[in-house]
Protein backbone atom coordinates (compact mmCIF):
# COMPACT_ATOMS: atom_id res chain seq x y z
CA UNK A 1 0.00 0.00 0.00
CA UNK A 2 1.62 3.22 -1.18
CA UNK A 3 1.74 6.79 1.47
CA UNK A 4 -1.17 8.09 -0.90
CA UNK A 5 -3.50 5.72 0.25
CA UNK A 6 -2.49 5.14 3.95
CA UNK A 7 -2.09 9.13 4.35
CA UNK A 8 -4.03 11.01 3.16
CA UNK A 9 -5.28 14.66 4.01
CA UNK A 10 -7.96 16.63 1.60
CA UNK A 11 -5.73 20.26 3.17
CA UNK A 12 -2.57 19.07 1.88
CA UNK A 13 -2.70 20.66 -1.66
CA UNK A 14 -4.06 23.84 -0.14
CA UNK A 15 -1.54 23.65 3.53
CA UNK A 16 1.09 23.54 0.73
CA UNK A 17 0.59 26.42 -1.32
CA UNK A 18 -0.71 28.38 1.65
CA UNK A 19 3.17 28.00 3.14
CA UNK A 20 4.76 28.91 0.15
CA UNK A 21 2.79 32.10 -0.26
CA UNK A 22 3.98 33.10 3.47
CA UNK A 23 7.04 34.53 4.75
CA UNK A 24 9.55 34.17 7.83
CA UNK A 25 8.22 35.82 10.70
CA UNK A 26 10.70 38.72 10.61
CA UNK A 27 9.69 39.34 6.88
CA UNK A 28 5.81 39.23 7.51
CA UNK A 29 6.78 42.37 9.98
CA UNK A 30 9.72 44.38 7.67
CA UNK A 31 6.69 44.14 5.00
CA UNK A 32 3.90 45.59 7.40
CA UNK A 33 3.19 48.71 8.40
CA UNK A 34 5.84 50.28 11.13
CA UNK A 35 3.25 51.40 13.34
CA UNK A 36 1.44 47.91 13.55
CA UNK A 37 4.63 45.77 13.43
CA UNK A 38 6.19 47.95 15.96
CA UNK A 39 3.90 46.85 18.66
CA UNK A 40 4.77 43.14 17.83
CA UNK A 41 8.35 43.88 18.25
CA UNK A 42 7.69 46.03 21.75
CA UNK A 43 5.59 42.67 23.09
CA UNK A 44 8.23 40.53 22.02
CA UNK A 45 10.65 42.46 24.11
CA UNK A 46 8.45 42.48 27.38
CA UNK A 47 8.36 38.52 27.14
CA UNK A 48 10.45 36.91 29.91
CA UNK A 49 13.23 34.37 28.21
CA UNK A 50 11.77 30.56 28.81
CA UNK A 51 13.16 28.47 30.83
CA UNK A 52 15.24 25.53 31.06
CA UNK A 53 12.85 23.34 31.23
CA UNK A 54 10.33 24.78 28.92
CA UNK A 55 13.13 24.58 26.76
CA UNK A 56 13.62 20.85 26.95
CA UNK A 57 10.21 20.21 26.38
CA UNK A 58 10.48 21.86 22.42
CA UNK A 59 13.98 19.84 21.44
CA UNK A 60 14.70 16.90 20.99
CA UNK A 61 12.02 15.65 18.60
CA UNK A 62 12.84 13.50 15.58
CA UNK A 63 10.98 15.04 12.16
CA UNK A 64 9.96 18.10 11.38
CA UNK A 65 6.69 19.94 11.73
CA UNK A 66 5.20 23.14 9.89
CA UNK A 67 3.90 25.92 11.59
CA UNK A 68 1.73 28.23 9.64
CA UNK A 69 0.57 31.32 11.40
CA UNK A 70 -2.67 33.07 9.75
CA UNK A 71 -2.28 36.22 11.34
CA UNK A 72 -3.48 40.09 10.59
CA UNK A 73 -0.63 42.26 11.93
CA UNK A 74 -3.24 44.84 12.85
CA UNK A 75 -5.09 42.05 15.06
CA UNK A 76 -4.74 42.90 18.93
CA UNK A 77 -4.86 39.25 19.45
CA UNK A 78 -1.76 38.95 17.18
CA UNK A 79 0.37 41.44 18.52
CA UNK A 80 0.11 39.30 21.90
CA UNK A 81 0.46 36.06 20.48
CA UNK A 82 2.82 36.22 17.51
CA UNK A 83 5.77 37.13 19.37
CA UNK A 84 5.04 34.19 21.76
CA UNK A 85 4.98 31.84 18.62
CA UNK A 86 7.51 33.04 17.52
CA UNK A 87 9.70 32.44 20.63
CA UNK A 88 8.27 28.74 21.07
CA UNK A 89 9.11 28.01 17.43
CA UNK A 90 12.97 29.85 17.77
CA UNK A 91 13.44 26.82 21.15
CA UNK A 92 12.62 24.12 19.29
CA UNK A 93 14.96 24.77 16.82
CA UNK A 94 15.30 23.40 13.05
CA UNK A 95 12.60 20.81 13.86
CA UNK A 96 9.64 23.23 13.51
CA UNK A 97 9.45 26.09 11.03
CA UNK A 98 7.29 29.07 11.35
CA UNK A 99 5.87 31.18 8.60
CA UNK A 100 3.42 33.91 8.47
CA UNK A 101 0.22 34.61 6.03
CA UNK A 102 -1.84 37.22 6.42
CA UNK A 103 -5.38 36.20 6.99
CA UNK A 104 -6.61 38.17 3.24
CA UNK A 105 -3.92 36.63 1.28
CA UNK A 106 -5.97 33.63 0.29
CA UNK A 107 -9.35 33.37 0.50
CA UNK A 108 -9.28 29.77 0.84
CA UNK A 109 -7.33 29.94 3.50
CA UNK A 110 -9.24 32.97 5.45
CA UNK A 111 -12.43 30.60 5.28
CA UNK A 112 -10.72 27.31 5.88
CA UNK A 113 -9.68 28.68 9.66
CA UNK A 114 -12.70 30.50 10.68
CA UNK A 115 -14.06 29.75 13.90
CA UNK A 116 -17.17 30.21 14.78
CA UNK A 117 -17.97 31.01 11.36
CA UNK A 118 -16.36 34.64 11.76
CA UNK A 119 -12.81 35.35 10.29
CA UNK A 120 -10.80 35.03 13.33
CA UNK A 121 -7.11 35.36 14.44
CA UNK A 122 -4.68 34.29 14.60
CA UNK A 123 -4.77 30.55 13.89
CA UNK A 124 -2.11 28.43 13.79
CA UNK A 125 -2.11 25.33 11.31
CA UNK A 126 0.46 22.64 12.57
CA UNK A 127 1.00 20.54 9.37
CA UNK A 128 3.93 17.79 8.86
CA UNK A 129 6.82 17.85 6.19
CA UNK A 130 4.29 16.38 3.82
CA UNK A 131 1.61 18.73 4.16
CA UNK A 132 -0.44 16.82 6.06
CA UNK A 133 -2.78 18.94 9.06
CA UNK A 134 -1.64 17.94 12.31
CA UNK A 135 -4.13 19.85 14.08
CA UNK A 136 -4.78 23.35 14.53
CA UNK A 137 -5.53 26.50 17.22
CA UNK A 138 -6.35 29.78 17.50
CA UNK A 139 -8.51 32.71 18.32
CA UNK A 140 -7.73 34.03 21.89
CA UNK A 141 -6.39 31.73 24.50
CA UNK A 142 -8.38 30.01 27.88
CA UNK A 143 -6.51 32.50 30.25
CA UNK A 144 -7.99 35.16 28.18
CA UNK A 145 -11.14 33.96 27.86
CA UNK A 146 -11.46 33.11 31.40
CA UNK A 147 -10.33 36.87 32.61
CA UNK A 148 -12.99 38.58 30.08
CA UNK A 149 -15.51 36.58 31.45
CA UNK A 150 -15.39 37.94 34.67
CA UNK A 151 -15.29 41.25 33.28
CA UNK A 152 -18.23 40.31 30.54
CA UNK A 153 -20.71 38.19 32.23
CA UNK A 154 -19.59 38.61 35.95
CA UNK A 155 -18.11 41.84 37.90
CA UNK A 156 -16.74 44.60 35.89
CA UNK A 157 -14.10 45.34 38.75
CA UNK A 158 -10.46 43.04 38.37
CA UNK A 159 -10.26 41.08 41.25
CA UNK A 160 -8.23 41.68 44.02
CA UNK A 161 -5.95 38.97 43.01
CA UNK A 162 -6.10 39.56 39.32
CA UNK A 163 -2.87 38.92 37.71
CA UNK A 164 -0.37 41.52 36.52
CA UNK A 165 0.06 41.65 32.45
CA UNK A 166 3.19 40.25 32.44
CA UNK A 167 1.48 37.03 34.15
CA UNK A 168 -1.51 37.27 31.49
CA UNK A 169 1.77 36.82 28.49
CA UNK A 170 3.07 34.54 30.83
CA UNK A 171 -0.13 32.57 31.47
CA UNK A 172 -0.71 32.83 27.43
CA UNK A 173 2.45 31.70 26.63
CA UNK A 174 2.49 28.11 28.81
CA UNK A 175 -0.69 27.55 27.29
CA UNK A 176 0.78 27.67 23.56
CA UNK A 177 3.82 25.71 25.00
CA UNK A 178 1.75 23.31 25.83
CA UNK A 179 -0.06 23.18 22.28
CA UNK A 180 3.41 23.50 20.71
CA UNK A 181 4.96 20.30 22.42
CA UNK A 182 1.83 18.02 21.78
CA UNK A 183 1.87 18.46 18.16
CA UNK A 184 5.59 17.81 18.14
CA UNK A 185 4.95 14.68 20.35
CA UNK A 186 2.23 14.12 17.72
CA UNK A 187 4.41 14.14 15.14
CA UNK A 188 7.49 12.46 16.89
CA UNK A 189 5.48 9.50 17.17
CA UNK A 190 3.02 9.24 14.01
CA UNK A 191 3.62 5.68 11.76
CA UNK A 192 4.63 8.24 8.67
CA UNK A 193 7.00 9.70 10.35
CA UNK A 194 9.02 6.91 11.74
CA UNK A 195 8.88 5.51 8.45
CA UNK A 196 9.96 8.07 6.96
CA UNK A 197 13.05 8.57 9.51
CA UNK A 198 13.82 5.00 8.96
CA UNK A 199 14.00 5.24 4.89
CA UNK A 200 16.22 8.29 5.58
CA UNK A 201 18.50 6.25 7.64
CA UNK A 202 18.41 3.23 6.00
Amino acid sequence: MSDTSKYFDIHSALWKRAFQQATDYDTYLDRSPADRSDRWRTLAASLPPLAPDEVSRLTGHDGRMNLLLVSGVWCGDCVRQGPMIRQLADAAGPAVQLRVIDRDLDPAVRDEVRILGAMRVPVVVFLTEQFLEVGRFGDRMLSTYRRKAVTELGATCPLPTAATRIDELVAERAEWLDIVERMLLMVRLSPITREHLAVDTA
